[in-house]
């Protein structure tokens, strides 16, 4: 691999053309020469005029190269990527010229990120939005108060302009924002409802998971209550939250030995741990262990328009999958 040397911030990798090389094309011998650099990267840093032979650019990617010859390639900071417009189908429960209230499916990531650049509710919203954006911190963006976990159904709440993502981001600070969530759950949680307080960070040794930490961590705090039973083996469980952790209801669940059903991080034991204890139906047993996401929809939100200050009270009744899953328990407790 050639010389690796950072300048302000810019890479910049040295190639020198061995005797075997001589005569071959440029594009193959720089990509010999700059390991982790792909072909057609190199093909575009050519053509942009990121490489340079004793001082001259080179934009021939097919240029043969000589024995001895010496090329340096540099490389710019990787830019951050920017969320496109996209035509996706939304939902939507509220909407005025300062925000709006998104009932997300669950299977839309929120904001792109690694491994999701677009097809997002952001770049939905982009599309959706459009010049109602007026920007937010100067860039016209929709902005996200609130999240939902990509496999987490539900109502979100947007701003379109400044005014609004600051006056809803206070009242999500001082718990004014009521967010209300209806969760199944494996087992039945007792008593039939109460408060579940603790500090919640990231896990020790699974950096994808949060975790109930004795020491460290951020306060975190659910509210719940069982709306309905089946059996033993599982219930319907409304949780309101006071703060806002990531995987809060899904950790503080799975804290109090009630894991939330096709839960892929927090409920793995809960099939045989709860199948072997109690005498669960076999079609509810499969219903529960073969839910393919967490059983999580976001039901209720409460918050006052940061705008005109009317109460802006929704409710979005559960998806079909969850609906689907709550026939089957009946079904099997008779």
């Amino acid at each position: 691999m050639g010389q690796v040397v950072y300048i302000d911030s810019m890479e910049t990798i040295t190639v020198k053309v061995s005797d075997a090389q001589d005569g071959q094309r440029l594009d193959k011998v720089l990509a010999a020469g700059a390991g982790g650099l792909s072909r057609a990267r190199l093909q575009a840093l050519i053509a942009a005029g990121h490489v340079q032979a004793a001082g001259s650019p080179v934009t021939d990617s097919s240029r043969k190269v000589r024995a001895g010859e010496i090329f340096d390639i540099t490389v710019p900071p990787a830019e951050e990527a920017v969320p496109v417009a996209q035509d996706i189908p939304l939902d939507i429960a509220y909407e005025d010229s300062d925000l709006i209230v998104i009932n997300k499916p669950a299977d839309l990531v929120v904001h792109p990120a690694a491994g999701n650049h677009d097809g997002t509710l952001v770049n939905a919203l982009l599309a959706h939005c459009g010049d109602a954006l007026s920007g937010i911190g100067g860039v016209k963006r929709p902005g996200i108060v609130h999240r939902l976990d990509k496999e987490t159904s539900g109502l979100m709440v947007v701003a379109k302009n400044d005014s609004a993502h600051h006056g809803l981001s206070a009242q999500l600070a001082t718990r004014a924002l009521t967010r209300v969530y209806q969760a199944i759950v494996w087992g039945v949680p007792s008593p039939a409802q109460g408060r579940i307080e603790t500090k919640i960070g990231r896990h020790k040794t699974n950096r994808k998971k949060m975790a109930v930490l004795d020491g460290g961590g951020k306060e975190a705090v659910t509210d719940y209550r069982i709306l309905e039973t089946f059996g033993l083996w599982g219930a319907l469980v409304e949780c309101r939250l006071k703060t806002g952790r990531t995987h809060q209801i899904r950790v503080h669940m799975a804290h109090i030995g009630h894991p939330l059903a096709g839960d892929p991080l927090y409920g793995k034991a809960s099939p045989a741990k709860f199948t072997k204890q109690m005498k669960i139906p076999p079609a509810a047993a499969a219903a529960l262990g073969s839910f393919p996401r967490q059983a999580l929809h976001a039901a209720q939100l409460e918050f006052i328009h940061p705008i005109s200050e009317n109460r802006i009270s929704l409710q979005a009744e559960l998806p079909p999958d969850m609906k689907t899953l709550l026939q089957t328990l009946r079904r099997a407790r008779g």
